[in-house]
């Protein structure tokens, strides 16, 4: 369960000019799937290394980053579009460098990317699920 602390952070992170600037973007890398895959190698390259402070959703992370993938590659399109955006927009803000805590200030520049993850896969909690049951139906995977 996200803490109250951890949503007030997610709040900020969602009335943000970066967030807003993820947002805005996140449309045109949904009808790229370059882009998208693009997009998932340089969040899972971020994420590799820094499952501490992304423990509390590292396993739906995980399965975000693979249902964004198979979207890409045309294999699942059970995800309506609102959530698929959204879930786009939290990954493009997690890779940008220079958000509202820049990822270069030690110990503090991944508080925001992990609240704004943890927002978005407890928010579409039930497409990620849904993808996971799916990945575990067909064989052929992602």
């Amino acid at each position: 369960m996200v803490k109250t602390s951890d949503e007030s952070k997610a709040n900020k992170v969602k009335d943000s000019n970066a967030y807003k600037k993820a947002k805005n973007k996140a449309e045109e890398y949904t009808k790229d799937p370059e882009k998208l895959n693009e997009l998932i190698d340089k969040a899972a390259k971020k994420a590799n290394g820094k499952q501490g402070p992304l423990d509390a959703v590292w396993t739906q992370l995980m399965a975000c980053f693979r249902l964004i993938k198979a979207y890409a590659k045309g294999t699942y399109r059970k995800i309506s579009w609102q959530s698929l955006v959204i879930l786009v927009a939290s990954i493009i803000y997690f890779v940008m460098p220079i958000d509202m805590i820049p990822d270069f200030i030690l110990a503090f520049g991944l508080l925001d990317d992990a609240a704004i993850l943890g927002w978005a896969v407890k928010t579409f909690s039930k497409d990620i699920d849904a993808f996971v049951e799916w990945e575990s139906n067909n064989s052929a995977g992602v």
